[in-house]
């Protein structure tokens, strides 16, 4: 199993749109076994695929054993999409286990889950804390979705120097890239600052973006990708986003 995480220091970045997107296309497209995994305690992406919920809280990839986990799992059909779901007692999480304590819990169960799924994508809190800590080190991949706002922008060093440092607890890590969110054309800012975050990270920025378009809320909130809205203003989303899978599939060199 290959494991990427969706991660960035802030919120309102697009990580569930991300991962939720991802996810149902590895699944309908690729034909992949795919579970997320929503450590993200607002539960987003949980809402979002209620309907392939398995029954199994987040918060138990903590706290369970491997033979618990593996209990859960090899008692149903994991065939297509399966969301772990988040749950309340993930805030906890942060509070008695330690940033090792929590990695080592995490990638035990992540072992597990790799005996059932061929992808899976954590979602994560939008704050360093235990739980994207232990999700980074328990990764092959990240990438980080960025809205085209100075703040988001400015705050891409502070995230870097985090990497840096857990790229060299986790030597395997591969980051794939910022992926530009929400951007419009028609605002000259969005524009100047892509256009200054690629000049800053010419290597770390994907060679795709996603516009701010409103049928990918809409998708979000019906539960299903946004290729599902029959709208013709879905058009240009549906373009964008399938170029966005395409380039991160590639990347992970998943063999079918």
């Amino acid at each position: 199993m290959k494991t990427i995480v969706i991660a960035i220091q802030k919120g309102g970045q697009g990580k569930t749109f991300a991962t939720c997107h991802l996810a149902q296309d590895f699944t309908e497209k690729r034909k992949l076994r795919v579970a997320v995994v929503d450590l993200d305690a607002q539960g987003d992406a949980s809402f979002t695929l209620e309907a392939h919920d398995s029954g199994y809280a987040a918060s138990r990839l903590f706290t369970d054993s491997a033979d618990a986990v593996r209990a859960h799992f090899s008692a149903r059909d994991n065939s297509g999409l399966t969301l772990i779901h988040a749950d309340p007692a993930l805030i906890d999480i942060e509070q008695p286990l330690t940033a090792d304590q929590a990695c080592d819990a995490l990638k035990a169960s992540m072992a597990v889950l790799g005996e059932y799924f061929d992808v899976a994508f954590i979602d994560t809190p939008p704050a360093l804390g235990v739980r994207m800590t232990a999700a980074i080190m328990s990764a092959n991949y990240m990438l980080s979705p960025i809205e085209m706002e100075a703040y988001s922008v400015r705050g891409m060093g502070k995230m870097f120097a985090v990497m840096n440092n857990l790229l060299e607890r986790n030597p395997h890590l591969q980051f794939l890239g910022m992926l530009p969110n929400k951007v419009e054309a028609r605002k000259p800012r969005h524009q100047a600052n892509l256009a200054s975050l690629r000049e800053s990270y010419p290597e770390l920025v994907m060679p795709v973006k996603v516009g701010l378009r409103d049928s990918i809320g809409d998708a979000l909130e019906a539960g299903v990708p946004v290729w599902r809205i029959q709208k013709t203003a879905a058009r240009d989303a549906i373009k964008e986003v399938r170029q966005f899978a395409d380039y991160v599939f590639e990347k992970m060199e998943i063999t079918q």
